[in-house]
Parts: structure tokens; sequence; C-alpha cells
């Protein structure tokens, strides 16, 4: 599989979790092992951006895809 289609199945999977907060997550590109994302709603401009990001959105995105290094958003 297509690791960007894996990404994506990732991404759909936790979108859920975003929306009922009233959030939502765009995935951008993967290069060189980073996943770009753009983080919408609530989201991008709450305070717990950072916890969300790297410890709920990279860390499932590692523990399923192991070329995934990191996650930036942009």
């Amino acid at each position: 599989m297509d690791i960007e289609k894996k990404i994506n199945d990732v991404i759909d999977n936790l979108r859920p979790y975003l929306l009922s907060d009233g959030g939502d997550i765009e995935f951008i590109k993967f290069e060189d092992g980073i996943v770009y994302v753009s983080m919408k709603g609530v989201c991008a401009e709450c305070g717990m951006l950072d916890v969300t990001l790297y410890e709920g959105i990279e860390n499932v995105l590692k523990d399923e895809i192991p070329d995934v290094k990191g996650v930036i958003n942009i």
C-alpha cells in the first residue's frame, strides 16, 4: 500500500476525535520521513495543540507506519 494512503487512513481514523472537539486535520505531504499536516478549526489555536500533535497524532502515525519519523503542523 502507498505510504500516503496509509497516512491518510490513520488520519481518517483520528479525525472523529478532533471533529468532536471542533477541530480537524488536513494531510499536506509526506517528505523525508516527516508528515506535514495543517490543523484546522479550534485545533489550530488550542493551547493543547502540541500535546495533540506530538503525543497523539505523531505517536499513532509512528506506531502504525515505521517510515514516519515525525509530524509538523504548517
